[in-house]
């Protein structure tokens, strides 16, 4: 049961995603290859390496360089015949990239696989992860995106070692057709923790009322070294950018200590965050949602108590 994992990167490192998702294609049993599609990106491949998987397949070409979806769903198509699974992390770009597969081998996906129950059996969350469906996957080829958050990390210390490293085998960029083409990205630019990977998560919503007020959460994350969240009305508000948008449609996030700051609890956001390891709430509104999941809860003025706090860290 062979396993073709997708690589995230940078073109220079692993994205950790990738590593979670590896956990996951460790417990489908059987020999896992690891994709990784870039330009100039020998580094990623020679760390990949150190992980226990068969072999590191490297697609080292220009067009591989933003590692847009149509290229790459084109290489991975020509490779799938060889695999009975195809892996990759349940994030941005694994959500654009696998549905895109799919569709080429008309077969179905299983998204956002929280556990595998057998090797055609997933559990993954419904109606905004308000509820858990078990899934049979009945394709000759199962293609499953991952939530990271439900999968430990692959460690190479465990998994591999330097004088065990994988096979590294180069593969020639195949010809495809598109009309889409890289023009261009601007990336935020923060001296914070990222977002998915931070142990602490500063969260706020629309309570806090004003992009100014929003601002208040960046002086608590200095005292925690805290990444900082938002919710879905927040960012639609224009209070945060859409890059910190936690929840169903934004980012999965499960940080030792997520403290949700003047934000309601709606189902959507809920659905980003409640498998954080400790919750804090701090909301003026006894009746908010928020509570029902946190583990501690402040009912409380925010524009008083952010101060204090901040006074006490």
């Amino acid at each position: 049961m062979t396993c073709l994992l997708i690589a995230e990167h940078d073109n220079t490192q692993l994205n950790s995603a990738t590593l979670h998702a590896l956990t996951a294609a460790t417990e489908l049993g059987g020999e896992i290859d690891l994709l990784i599609m870039g330009d100039q990106c020998q580094a990623v491949a020679k760390a990949a390496a150190k992980f226990a998987v068969r072999t590191v397949l490297v697609a080292d070409a220009p067009d591989y360089q933003h590692q847009l979806a149509e290229p790459c769903a084109a290489l991975i198509e020509s490779l799938a015949k060889n695999y009975l699974y195809i892996v990759a992390a349940a994030t941005t770009t694994g959500k654009n990239l696998l549905p895109r597969v799919a569709a080429l081998l008309d077969v179905g996906m299983v998204s956002e696989v929280l556990a595998i129950e057998s090797p055609d059996t997933f559990r993954r969350p419904i109606y905004a992860g308000n509820a858990i469906t078990t899934v049979q996957a009945l394709d000759d080829i199962k293609l499953l995106t991952v939530r990271t958050t439900a999968f430990a990390s692959a460690d190479a210390g465990e998994h591999g070692t330097d004088s065990n490293s994988a096979e590294i085998k180069q593969l020639a960029a195949i010809e495809y057709s598109t009309r889409c083409h890289f023009v261009s990205e601007q990336l935020s630019q923060s001296a914070r923790p990222e977002l998915t990977s931070a142990r602490v998560v500063i969260s706020g919503g629309r309570g806090l009322g004003s992009k100014e007020n929003f601002a208040l959460l960046a002086q608590l994350a200095d005292k925690l070294n805290a990444a900082i969240g938002a919710t879905r009305a927040a960012v639609d508000a224009g209070f945060a950018a859409n890059d910190m948008q936690v929840g169903q449609t934004g980012k999965i996030v499960a940080p030792e200590l997520y403290i949700a700051v003047g934000l309601s609890g709606a189902i959507q956001h809920l659905a980003g965050m409640k498998e954080s390891k400790v919750i804090v709430a701090i909301n003026k509104d006894a009746d908010a949602a928020i509570f029902e999941v946190a583990d501690y809860g402040l009912v409380a003025d925010l524009f008083e108590v952010l101060p204090e706090l901040e006074k006490l860290l």
